[in-house]
Parts: structure tokens; sequence; C-alpha cells
């Protein structure tokens, strides 16, 4: 009997183990706040059934500085604590799925300092921004509080110094701050130089993931237009979405990523651009650029791993379906434009594209009529597959302006 008894002890430790073992995994998998459909109740769909039992306070939410959470307890079983997380009710957004190929046309607030140069005077090589602290990244917004707007005001702000030390106001890591310059006199040039070299604008072809029919908004990409020399995120002054005719398609292979090569339209511009972040690049459409009809947006605990499909345009202007397996989800978001790892399995597209290439970074991702999110990144080594964002990442910090 004694010895039974042990038996039935030890075995119900290994479980109990076990158990708790299996609530620390969930409660690292799984995302500490979520939405839901105004008036219901959240549902986690996992292989092991996990309760969300509401507790007694409310907190404030991260979503909007105005908007309020509950507290909800993840259990297993309805009985072993995972975690406490924040709940909070939304009208779950009608969102038209594109596919559509379009321009970006993005001017920065300023000149961004992507290289430094010396230059050769009369007493020697010198490089002034260098001297004066300015660094790689930095964003030169007035000098003498003449305010930079493009190279060319940059470059006639420091010839017309004649020589004389100039303050440079610039903006590193978000904070605003001054430096005084001398420039230095370029004998082969004939004129007074910094010694930098900047970037104030840049264009590119993306994909628009959807439109918002009520507001004209509309999200695209699903990850940030970065600089190609600093790899920081390019900030925003002003832009616009423009029409393109997507002509050619040079097919991925491993290790070489594919695009989508297209012409602008000189028509009249598709919209405004307002915001460049993490999530994409976001603004306003002058019209509905898609013939589909509005759908759910799909928040992130009803996405599976299966089968999908994808809106994207490979030539012409016209979206079309292909298809695609959503092979792994990761519902903590700890990386908000790589939540899923997307495989492209439709045969034509593979034939045409030999997966994801540069510039269907966009392409809106449909799962059980709701449209899930949008492809964002190639794996190099695989161009059959790659990463996807949720849309509601991109609603979240696009058209909320967080």
């Amino acid at each position: 009997m004694i010895r039974w008894i042990k038996c039935t002890a030890a075995l119900g430790a290994a479980v109990l183990l076990q158990l708790y073992g299996t609530a620390a995994y969930y409660a690292w998998q799984l995302p500490d706040s979520y939405y839901v459909q105004t008036g219901s109740r959240l549902e986690v769909d996992t292989a092991l059934h996990i309760a969300a039992v509401p507790t007694a306070h409310t907190v404030q939410a991260a979503v909007t500085a105005s908007s309020a959470a509950d507290t909800t307890s993840l259990r297993l079983f309805g009985i072993i604590p995972i975690k406490d997380v924040e709940i909070q009710e939304i009208d779950t957004p009608m969102l038209v799925p594109c596919g559509e190929p379009f321009g970006i046309k993005l001017r920065m607030d300023g000149a961004m300092v992507v290289g430094m140069e010396r230059i050769e005077t009369a007493s020697g090589q010198r490089c002034p921004a260098q001297e004066a602290g300015i660094q790689t990244g930095d964003l030169i917004q007035s000098v003498d509080g003449t305010a930079i707007d493009s190279n060319q005001s940059l470059q006639e702000a420091i010839a017309e110094s004649d020589g004389t030390p100039v303050t440079v106001t610039l903006t590193r890591s978000g904070e605003t701050c001054t430096v005084t310059l001398t420039p230095a006199y370029a004998a082969a040039d004939n004129r007074y130089e910094a010694g930098i070299w900047v970037r104030d604008s840049s264009a590119g072809i993306g994909t628009i993931t959807f439109y918002e029919p009520e507001s004209g908004s509309f999200g695209g990409l699903g990850h940030p237009i970065c600089d190609a020399d600093t790899g920081d995120i390019l900030p925003f002054g002003s832009g616009e979405a423009a029409a393109v005719t997507i002509s050619q398609v040079t097919k991925g292979v491993s290790g070489c990523a594919g695009m989508l090569q297209g012409s602008f339209s000189d028509d009249a511009p598709l919209g405004e651009l307002l915001c460049n972040n993490r999530c994409g690049v976001f603004g306003t459409l002058y019209h509905n650029p898609s013939a589909e009809e509005a759908i759910p947006m799909a928040l992130k605990q009803e996405i599976q791993t299966g089968a999908a499909q994808i809106l994207c345009t490979v030539s012409g202007d016209t979206p079309k379906a292909y298809d695609i397996t959503l092979e792994e989800i990761d519902y903590s978001g700890t990386d908000s434009t790589r939540n899923m790892t997307v495989c492209i399995t439709d045969p034509e597209l593979l034939e045409v594209t030999g997966g994801i290439v540069q510039g269907m970074s966009g392409s809106p991702i449909l799962q059980n009529g709701k449209l899930v999110g949008a492809v964002t990144h190639v794996f190099v080594d695989d161009p059959t597959r790659g990463y996807g964002i949720f849309c509601e990442n991109m609603v979240r910090y696009g058209l909320s302006g967080s």
C-alpha cells in the first residue's frame, strides 16, 4: 500500500510539473494584450484548453491615451494560472483588401546624413562635419536658422557662409541638438563645404494592403521605408502615392531576392502619404483602388496555421489571388512586422516570381473570409518563404497614429 501511495504521489507530482511547465510555455508564447469584438469574450485557440477568466479591475491600455482595458486571467484548463492579459473591446474594422501596386514618393523633414568625406584644403584634408560632432543618421533641419528641406538647400547654406562658423540644428535619436560647424574651402569645387553626404527623399514600389472606405485611409508595405546606407527608418516630411504599372519580374532564386519592376504613371497622384513607421506607410487615397468588397480584419487570436491566400500584382495593375500556407504564427508579437511565416505554394506564382520578391511587400493575406495581414519580408536563401505582419498591428500603429 505504501509503495502504491508513493508511486501515485510521484506520478501526480510529475503530472503537475508537466502542467506547470506547459503553463510557463504558454505564458511565454501568448501575447500580453488582445483586442476582442465589442460584446464578445476572449477565446484562445491552443492545443490545450485555456480559459479567459475576467478579473475585477481595469487598467489603462497602451493602444490609445484615453482607452481602458479589462484585465483577464488566462488559466490552463480554467484552473492553473498562466498570466494576466489586457483585453480591449473594439468594433472590428471593415477593410477592403487591395493588392494593387503603388509608387512611393517620400520627402524627409530635413536632410539625413548618410556619409562623410574629407575635403582637400590648402592646409590639408578636413571633414568639418565630423569635427563638429555630426554623425551618420543625423537629420539636419536648419543652418543658422534657415530651414533645410533638401540637399541643395544645405549646400547653398554652407556655401554662403564664406567659411565662418555656422550653427547646425539637427535631430538625433528623437532629440534635437545644435552643433557649430566651420566649413572648409574645397578648391576643386571652388566653394565652402561641410564634408557630408545627405539624402532628402526616397522613391520605390510597394503594394497597397487595405483601404478603409469610411475615412479613405490606406496602409501598405507592412514594414518601414528605411535608408539603404544607415538602415534607419526614413524621417517623414511629406509624400504621395502614385499609380504604377508592373512591366517585368526578376525571378527570385536562393541567395538573390527577385524584384517587381514597373513605371510610375504620369497621371494625378493616387493619394497622400501621412506616415512612415515600423508597420508600414499610411495615408489617404482619393478613391477606392480595389474592386473587392470590405471584409473584417482578423484579430490575431483568430489566425491559424494552414491554408490562406494573398492578393498581389505581378503584371499590369490588377491583383490576383494566389495560394499560400501560414507555417508559423508568433502570437506574442515580439517583432511587430514578423508575426507569421509565409510559404508560397501556388504553382502559377512560383513559376512567375519564384516566391516572394521585392515590391510584393504589403500584399494582403486572407484567411477564412478575413484580412489577416500582409507579406513583409522574403527569406533570401529560400524565396518561397518569408514573413508577414498582423493586420491588427498595421491598424494599431498606422491608422491609430500610435
